[in-house]
């Protein structure tokens, strides 16, 4: 069980925050540094310019080196014949980089892995736990016995650790397999390359985002086709499955289990195997978020490998190297079906060859294109002293401090990515479907809210994929074109009109807009609270201070969501009023803030659109609260009983333990349940992936207690903190009041509300009626120890009710 809080970061992210603080990587020198540039189809040096700028020209990687076997036979068989030869750049002979792909290579690695003073250790320590076991048991065992046994213990770990070693590392032999395999890579779109050459034997650390399976091969694509060595790429144990598994690691993929356990050989081994590969300079490729993005938008950074990484650099090791964030786009990521039924609670279906093949037609513009784009790199070694000047008394040696330090630079990668990732045209009219009030919206229409979008995106700095001449209508045709499947068109009308078929599934494509317009949503529903009041324009002000609380609160709640700006609260918060008046949204002086009569005249559109991106986060969250009646003992504290009992031993009252899993499907159950009863507006809110943050918040929060075990076999348990157990009347029925329905209301009075939904009393019983109904039962034949001895904190964020 997790006790105490972790400190919440306040809204926009402040000092406390990840991101706080102005930028700390340490950028190339952009005036000497080569960058490796595309033009016609050859690879030329050219000095790194403004990657930045919105009209810098894009490259076509494969422009001139694809030819289909339907269509042109012997130009696919001349051009194939070039890759197997190596013809050309093809070649990949004079690469950047520490050197790949010779005889022997792999089996040369896997020597220093298995004779590394650090696996050998580990051997001999775990032999000589296990005689030291025998010992005990037999103590009558003479010493050449157990000299005996300690030897035998020593061949069979090295076996099991050659195994290891056999499934974990990378076969980068054959050039001429790669070769061939390049060749069905195709029609991958890119701006400019930044990327530095590893100087000094110096390793990049690729650290893209992770959408889909495509991923894997779009990156090892993109640094053969310029001319750098192929980074080394971590990948789940669970792509480790016949063919597809072989094409993967001689592709330069290692796989790593999920989860290591207590199994500290296996441990070692990857340790080691990293520790070689950065000793060595070569390349290495991590997905910064762990796992693919199910929602669309960026995943809190997962540090499993760049704590190796770090711990390389701080031990002295290898002296440095490069951090390289790296945006993934896809005009459609075809696993997106997939992430649905996953997202409602289904299994996740077990990777397959079918699986894995059918998802590469992405990549041959069946489904649109990909925009991948790199952010400056930066040194590693730069990071981490800017970092201890920037932090008072920062140890990286210390182990707190060391995640500290690791949570800073996750948190940074991410701002990179967001800093350069492009919005493609499908986002662009997938949220526009997705922020309109109506049940769908005519061709004209969506095309000026597309040039709309486009512009406000401008506006904030973000980046919109080059059009290339053609109009907006032209783009939003091929989007639809792309997107058919889940946006469909009524002709039988005066004009098209377009509406959502499949809107959880589109869901997907509006949030890669949301990390550009978070604060903007924030401050419109927090306006929201006072708006939906109606009445005169007077009553619908909101005063300044407490629309700074307000915020504030929507930060600390949503902060496992997005990634916030650096800055103070006030300046963020007045900065993006400032952005709002100037467009007209509102109006504001010292003590008020209100929707300008402009925005009033064209009926909020503009400002709905802001309360559209972030109504169904606050859904889940608002559902997760909500869903925590569930949890409530059948004989709870009534309103006159302290929150602790003592008893005559002075032992604490007992707590009431529900099985973790089943709570969460139940809660799923709940929210679908209330979905289609219109008391949630939005389907996606009850989404297996968002509602396991808002538990996490609400755990980090002192709100909900979870006790954990190590061992798989031991399933996880749940329970109310004290202080926030609901009571029951003298029938036995769930009172809607409480630190818990405090919360509730807190989180509820920013949802959104229509026709069909409005919160009452009456809506409020029936409510807790169905989570009482959910019906979790509590966890049997488990150590039910009562936690109240260590009593609960409330976070910051019960601090505000």
């Amino acid at each position: 069980m997790k006790e105490g809080n972790s400190k919440a970061e306040p809204p926009f992210s402040s000092n406390d925050s990840p991101m706080s603080g102005e930028e700390s990587k340490v950028p190339l020198n952009s005036n000497s540094s080569p960058l490796p540039a595309l033009i016609g189809g050859d690879l030329v040096l050219e000095p790194i310019g403004d990657m930045g700028s919105v009209n810098a020209e894009e490259r076509n990687l494969t422009e001139h080196h694809s030819a289909h076997f339907r269509e042109d036979p012997v130009r696919f068989m001349m051009q194939m014949g070039a890759f197997y030869q190596g013809t050309g750049w093809r070649s990949y002979r004079n690469y950047i980089g520490t050197r790949i792909f010779y005889e022997g290579y792999t089996e040369e690695l896997k020597e220093r892995v298995l004779n590394s003073e650090r696996v050998l250790y580990m051997i001999a320590y775990l032999a000589e736990k296990q005689v030291n076991l025998l010992s005990q048991t037999l103590p009558n065992a003479n010493p050449k016995m157990i000299a005996k046994r300690k030897k035998k213990l020593e061949k069979e770990l090295q076996i099991v650790a050659n195994g290891m070693v056999d499934k974990l590392i990378a076969d980068l032999n054959s050039i001429r397999f790669l070769r061939i395999f390049v060749y069905f890579v195709n029609n991958i779109l890119l701006r400019r390359v930044a990327i530095h050459a590893a100087q000094n034997s110096q390793s990049l650390i690729i650290l893209p985002c992770h959408k889909s399976h495509v991923d894997y091969i779009v990156i090892s694509y993109i640094f053969y086709r310029l001319g750098l060595a192929l980074p080394h790429i971590t990948a789940g144990d669970n792509l480790d499955m016949p063919i597809v598994g072989t094409l993967f690691k001689r592709s330069g993929a290692f796989f790593i289990r999920r989860s290591w356990g207590e199994d500290q050989l296996y441990g070692s081994i990857v340790k080691e195997y990293l520790e070689c590969l950065l000793e060595s300079g070569h390349n290495v490729e991590c997905f910064i978020e762990g796992t693919r993005s199910r929602t669309g938008k960026l995943l809190p950074p997962k540090l499993g490998i760049l704590k190796i990484v770090l711990e390389c650099i701080l031990s002295g090791r290898t002296k440095d190297c490069w951090i390289v964030p790296v945006s993934l786009q896809y005009d459609k990521v075809i696993e997106t079906e997939t992430y649905v039924h996953e997202l409602l609670g289904n299994p996740k279906e077990k990777e397959t060859l079918w699986s894995v093949v059918t998802n590469s037609r992405l990549v041959q513009l069946k489904w649109g294109r990909i925009d991948v784009r790199f952010a400056k790199p930066y040194s590693l070694l730069s990071f981490i002293e800017d970092q201890k000047k920037r932090r008072l008394y920062l140890d990286p040696m210390s182990e707190t401090q060391k995640i500290t330090l690791l949570r800073a630079l996750g948190y940074q990668v991410l701002s990179d990515i967001n800093s350069v990732s492009v919005v493609m045209p499908t986002a662009l009219v997938g949220t526009v479907i997705l922020t309109l009030r109506g049940r769908g919206v005519g061709r004209n229409e969506l095309i000026r809210r597309v040039d709309w979008l486009k512009a406000a995106i401008l506006a904030k700095g973000g980046r919109v994929k080059d059009f290339c001449g053609m109009s907006t209508a032209e783009i939003v045709d091929r989007a639809m074109a792309v997107l058919k499947d889940l946006i469909k068109e009524r002709k039988d009308l005066l004009e098209p009109v377009f509406y959502a078929e499949k809107r959880f599934e589109l869901s997907f494509y509006r949030n890669q807009v949301m990390h550009l317009f978070v604060s903007e949503a924030m401050i419109s529903v927090a306006m929201y609270t006072k708006i939906k009041q109606g009445g005169a324009k007077p009553a619908q002000r909101l005063d300044m201070d407490t629309l700074l609380k307000e915020v504030e609160f929507l930060s600390q709640l949503l902060k496992g969501e997005f990634v916030y700006n650096p800055g103070e609260i006030k300046n963020n918060l007045y900065k993006t009023l400032l952005g709002l008046k100037n467009d007209n949204v509102i109006d504001y002086d010292d003590k008020y803030v209100e929707l300008s009569d402009a925005e009033r005249a064209i009926g909020r559109e503009n400002y709905d659109f802001y309360c559209f991106l972030i109504w169904p986060f606050i859904e889940t969250y608002w559902l997760a609260a909500i869903s925590l009646f569930s949890l409530t003992p059948n004989n709870p504290p009534q309103p006159t009983t302290p929150v602790v009992n003592k008893t005559t031993n002075d032992q604490p009252a007992p707590i009431t333990w529900f099985n973790e899993r089943d709570f969460q499907n139940k809660s799923q159950l709940f929210g679908k349940t209330l979905y289609y009863q219109g008391d949630i507006s939005y389907f996606e809110a009850v989404n297996k992936e968002t509602l396991k943050n808002a538990f996490i918040l609400l755990e980090d929060a002192g709100v909900i207690m979870v006790k954990r075990s190590r061992n798989v076999k031991i399933q996880s348990t749940i329970a109310l903190a004290p202080g926030f157990v609901p009571t029951r009347n003298s029938d036995g029925i769930i009172e809607a009041k409480g630190e818990l329905w405090n919360l509730v209301e807190k989180i509820g009075k920013f949802r959104r509300e229509g026709k069909n939904r409005r919160d009452n009393a009456t809506v409020s019983s029936r409510v807790l009626k169905l989570a009482e109904m959910v019906g979790t039962p509590t966890a049997a034949d488990l150590d039910v120890m009562n936690l109240m001895n260590k009593p609960s904190k409330a976070g910051k964020l019960e601090a505000k009710l």
